[in-house]
């Protein structure tokens, strides 16, 4: 099944072309239209829903580098090769499962392609540097190139991270310099919360991400881990005794989040890995509890995440909208 892309998440593609007409401060109508001077590259970790990003990627605005997975001696590009079904199978096999930063060739490639395009800067926003080394083979390549990369550690993953490169995109198209486009993504990034549960904590502690997280393998067997994404890191935030409390306890945890922001600001995504049907329940279910907060978009995780949550994980992203002040009059 495609993800689930809700009306409420069409606004960013809707906004996005029509910006190259818009006005920026201090312009009058019917002044020339914007010039998108800045494009924006990130990795598969953010997550991106397949149909945006082929909306955004034709003009050279948006390049996403693949993240390569392992399984056993193959190794498979996330976004290049259909994985999911391998992965999953090697997952519940229990078949060793890894997963690599991309080189830093490719994202010189990246940056050069853009240059070529004509644009005249790019703004580089990627994976935690706490779980990942993207960022290291980003700043390698920056430096390669003859235009200048603004690289930034998103300190999430997911679309935490998605969301940071839509802010980004937003703010390019607005017109601003690479370093504007990079603090309003930084800013929008500051608001993301990522609270997932997972079934297991194997994978996770194979592949070394658990972090603080290690504190609960002594009694893994006993309890559902509700785990989180903070200062780039996984950490625990509680231990349930039972999968259901564990998920119901997660809506809490969302709703709260949500509660606690600017009425009708919040926005929501939902990924999963395996377990289709129960996230699809849990995207009812905080309909039902967040009214005011528009229909979560419903994702997959990408491979390189799901290597390491495992099969059966929910994971719940809140953000904020993500307009720049120079076109929030259009929100």
């Amino acid at each position: 099944m495609p993800d689930r892309e809700p009306p409420a998440w069409l606004w960013l593609k809707q906004r996005l072309p029509r910006l190259r007409g818009t006005t920026t401060p201090g312009r009058t109508a019917g002044a020339a239209p914007t010039v998108v001077r800045t494009a924006v590259v990130t990795d598969s970790a953010a997550a991106l829903p397949a149909d945006w990003v082929k909306a955004f990627v034709a003009d050279g605005r948006l390049a996403v580098v693949p993240m390569p997975v392992m399984v056993g001696e193959e190794i498979f590009g996330e976004g290049e090769d259909d994985i999911t079904t391998t992965l999953a199978l090697a997952l519940a096999s229990g078949s060793a499962v890894k997963t690599s930063r991309p080189s830093p060739g490719q994202f010189e490639q990246a940056y050069l392609a853009a240059a070529a395009r004509g644009f005249e800067s790019v703004v580089s926003i990627h994976i935690s540097a706490e779980l990942s080394g993207t960022v290291e083979a980003a700043t390698l390549a920056a430096g390669r190139v003859p235009i200048p990369v603004e690289v930034l550690d998103s300190r999430t993953v997911g679309m935490a991270q998605g969301m940071g490169v839509q802010s980004a995109l937003l703010a390019a198209a607005d017109g601003r310099s690479a370093e504007a486009v990079r603090d309003f993504a930084e800013e929008r990034l500051r608001r993301t919360k990522v609270y997932f549960y997972v079934p297991s904590l194997e994978q996770l502690r194979r592949g070394g991400r658990i972090g603080a997280a290690a504190s609960l393998l002594g009694t893994m067997l006993a309890i559902k881990p509700i785990l989180a994404v903070d200062g780039g890191r996984i950490v625990p935030l509680e231990k349930v005794r039972s999968a259901a409390k564990a998920i119901a306890r997660l809506e809490e945890i969302v709703a709260a989040d949500v509660a606690a922001r600017p009425a009708g600001s919040a926005r929501l995504a939902v990924h999963h890995f395996g377990n289709l049907a129960e996230a699809e329940g849990l995207v009812g279910r905080l309909a039902a509890v967040c009214p005011e907060t528009p229909e979560a978009q419903l994702s997959a995780l990408p491979a390189v995440l799901g290597a390491h949550a495992g099969l059966g994980v929910l994971a719940v992203i809140v953000g904020e909208s993500s307009t720049p002040g120079a076109v929030v009059a259009e929100q």
